[in-house]
């Protein structure tokens, strides 16, 4: 195997020091009921104990999520409060990046010395979301309402483009895949054929038990203590029997159908990033070693998100001396099928060799925490396999793409 140096070494991942909730998709569970911001603090510290971490062993957080919440001024601070710790911090948001963020930014963080032992938080819920008023002297209204979800799903400010102008009514994310998927000459069959393989992957991990280690069943109260319910699975998800359910969907833009594109979901995931000494003190099993070995971003042409992370991972394996022979886990966040089709022509790639045990196309999407339940779950498969290098990437709105890889090392060769 070969040899790349950690951009940040002295920054390590404890590892099994993580956790969170399952996705339900939108309004399919007590989550769209609650403050998920103190909900996703306050559910934290019951995640570490089971990985026999104590909050007050943290000495600084970071939490990310997308979507405006209850006192968000006040940011991570206030998230501390919540779960008892009162911690210093900072707040960040990139889209559907902001999980990965949060990890490169919490190495960062641990690098300096500043800090030794640091809490990543992330959360969003995409249920109930909130509308804004805001003043707009441009317009005869001077005020503009948003709909924080659905209006920027809608509408993308880069390019003018509203999906809603298209003749079927698709959002400009749609509008986005399907114009990519023209770009990169994409076959629907293989994109069908794709999606329906990502289904067969998570259920087959869902039903095995692969994930029960990091998500967990989070019990739901209301405001005078009484369970509201029992958050205990990616509600939401169809079981296709069969890949013709897939070709047989009515594209709602160029190989863009209802099954080859994820859904609104709300969720909370957790992680933290230490020093050595710490992730030895903290991790489940000291023998397994992980580092950021690094990242990269990539703007791509207006309307072409999908391709964004490719560039961003040539840039990173150049960068490195990597290739992607060199990786023994591969896992993203693709809210389209088309995104993984289109990965897999720039980098050369066979897409039946990623998301092992699942992927955000199927389980959902509150943006957040997304690719932080990605990372977990290929730094688990990573060290399945007897560890290696793993590769996360995804794309986020404003047509980024963001990649980083990680080095898992396990001293018995293996578990």
């Amino acid at each position: 195997m070969k040899e790349a140096s950690p951009c940040y070494p002295k920054a390590f991942i404890p590892y099994g020091t993580w956790g969170g909730s399952w996705f339900p998709a939108w309004h399919t569970s007590p989550f769209a009921e609650v403050d998920i911001a103190r909900f996703a603090a306050e559910a934290m510290p019951l995640i570490l104990r089971k990985k026999k971490v104590q909050i007050n062993q943290l000495d600084y957080m970071i939490s990310g999520s997308t979507i405006p919440w209850l006192y968000k001024f006040w940011t991570s601070p206030y998230l501390s409060h919540c779960f008892g710790h009162r911690l210093p911090g900072y707040h960040l948001e990139q889209a559907c990046a902001t999980g990965l963020q949060a990890i490169v930014k919490a190495a960062a963080q641990v690098q300096s010395g500043s800090h030794h032992a640091v809490g990543i938080l992330t959360f969003d819920k995409t249920s109930n979301s909130p509308a804004g008023v805001f003043p707009n002297q441009g317009t005869y209204r001077r005020t503009e309402v948003i709909s924080d979800i659905w209006d920027n799903f809608g509408y993308d400010p880069s390019t003018g483009q509203s999906g809603f102008d298209q003749p079927s009514g698709q959002t400009s994310m749609i509008a986005c895949a399907g114009r990519t998927a023209r770009k990169f000459k994409l076959d629907f069959n293989e994109v069908a054929e794709c999606a329906f393989h990502r289904y067969q992957q998570y259920w087959d991990a869902v039903d095995n038990g692969k994930l029960d280690n990091i998500l967990f069943p989070l019990e739901v109260l209301d405001v005078r203590g009484q369970k509201m319910g029992l958050v205990d699975a990616d509600f939401g998800i169809k079981r296709y029997k069969a890949l013709g359910q897939f070709t047989s969907e009515r594209q709602l833009d160029t190989c863009v159908s209802p099954g080859g594109q994820t859904h609104a979901s709300d969720g909370m995931f957790t992680m933290l990033m230490t020093s050595e000494e710490k992730a030895k003190e903290l991790s489940v099993d000291p023998g397994i070693t992980i580092q950021l070995i690094g990242s990269s971003e990539y703007r791509t042409t207006a309307g072409f998100m999908p391709d964004a992370p490719g560039y961003a991972i040539k840039e990173l394996l150049e960068r490195t001396g990597l290739t992607m022979d060199d990786m023994v886990a591969v896992n993203n966040h693709n809210p389209f099928a088309v995104n993984d089709i289109v990965f897999s022509k720039m980098l050369d790639f066979d897409w039946h060799m990623m998301n092992a045990t699942g992927c955000p196309m199927v389980y959902g999407h509150p943006q957040g925490p997304t690719l932080v339940r990605v990372t977990v779950e290929a730094l688990e498969r990573a060290v399945v396999v007897g560890g290696g290098y793993v590769l996360i990437f995804g794309c986020a709105a404003g047509d980024v793409g963001i990649a980083a890889i990680f080095k898992v090392t396990d001293s018995k060769g293996g578990r």
